[in-house]
């Protein structure tokens, strides 16, 4: 079975703060294990992260990607949608269009879609109509 993580479960992770929170993050992640279940993350949920850290954590871009990037590395947790994708994109933390941009327009193209913005710098992407 697949456990979806919320974002303050995923930050606690990431930032072992608050300590007590982050040791059941921890241990709540070997019992995912244990059980043959798989922790998930969903492009929703890194992109709230990503914000939350650069926003309330002060952690900058570079830096807040390079943490998803680590959490996803060993494969303890996976992640849902096209997340790995876009983290796989290098100079990502001064691209334009931006980490959560790239994120949403993903989403649209998995699913068969495409995406109309106002945001010019999205037009480089594949099936962007800029208003």
């Amino acid at each position: 079975m697949k456990v979806g993580l919320d974002t303050s479960v995923v930050l606690r992770l990431l930032l072992g703060q608050p300590a007590d929170q982050a040791q059941r993050a921890v241990a709540f992640l070997e019992t995912v294990a244990r059980r043959g279940d798989q922790a998930v993350v969903s492009d929703l949920v890194a992109a709230e992260t990503y914000f939350a850290l650069q926003h309330h954590y002060a952690v900058p871009k570079k830096d807040a990607l390079a943490a998803l990037r680590r959490m996803f590395a060993d494969g303890e947790i996976e992640s849902q949608g096209v997340v790995l994708e876009v983290l796989a994109l290098e100079g990502l933390a001064s691209a334009k269009p931006g980490f959560v941009d790239r994120l949403i327009q993903g989403a649209y193209i998995s699913n068969g879609g495409s995406m109309a913005t106002f945001e010019k710098a999205s037009g480089k992407l594949n099936a962007v109509q800029i208003l």
